[in-house]
């Protein structure tokens, strides 16, 4: 999957190779969001607070570690793990508390000469595993990539109850909206068309 690099990013990491074509040292890290109902957590893997775009990303060094990020040349639906290691009471108990399957993970790339980030992943909060250690504690999450959605079938019917639900459900169109009452008359209706009409029910 081909992925937009900001300009600002790339000339980073054209300015760290000499003439020889050797790159000099660059820190690269990631980062990541996890969007929940309560507010986003935010974390990256350097040291102190980073700020990228309008957020502030906690450091968490050495201790989250990302697995699992493969690019493939189909649209496979390749997931990846998240594990956090060291957790102390107070974020381990906004684990337990919040509702995180489906909420949404992005995670992103970039090094600390610049503030630009690209996004390398996005996906959705699937199973949290937690390891308790006594003070600390450590956290794995899996996460199903957003092309997961491509492979789950989708139970809707061409009917006016179906799509009376779908409105309600998920908001996509207007309670007035009739048109699917009217299939399954239209399933067999006999439209007249370049003769002279007889029947007056036709």
């Amino acid at each position: 999957m081909s992925r937009t690099i900001n300009s600002t990013l790339l000339g980073a990491l054209y300015e760290n190779a000499d003439p020889t074509g050797d790159l000099k040292d660059i820190e690269p890290y990631y980062a990541v969001t996890l969007e929940f109902d309560d507010g986003d957590v935010n974390m990256w893997t350097g040291i102190g607070s980073r700020t990228i775009g309008a957020a502030t990303f906690s450091g968490t060094g050495g201790l989250l570690q990302i697995e699992g990020l493969e690019e493939s040349s189909d649209l496979g639906a390749n997931g990846t793990t998240l594990t956090l290691s060291g957790v102390n009471d107070d974020l381990l108990s906004y684990a337990l508390t919040e509702d995180y399957q489906g909420r949404l993970c992005r995670i992103y790339w970039g090094v600390t000469s610049v503030s630009q980030v690209v996004e390398v992943f996005s996906g959705y909060m699937d199973r949290m595993t937690i390891q308790d250690a006594g003070e600390t504690s450590t956290i794995t999450l899996t996460v199903e990539s957003r092309l997961i959605t491509l492979e789950r079938p989708v139970i809707r019917r061409y009917t006016d109850k179906s799509h009376q639900s779908v409105i309600a459900t998920e908001g996509y169109g207007s309670s007035t909206d009739t048109f699917f009452k009217w299939v399954t008359k239209l399933a067999d209706k006999q439209v007249v068309w370049g003769r002279e009409k007889n029947d007056p029910e036709s």
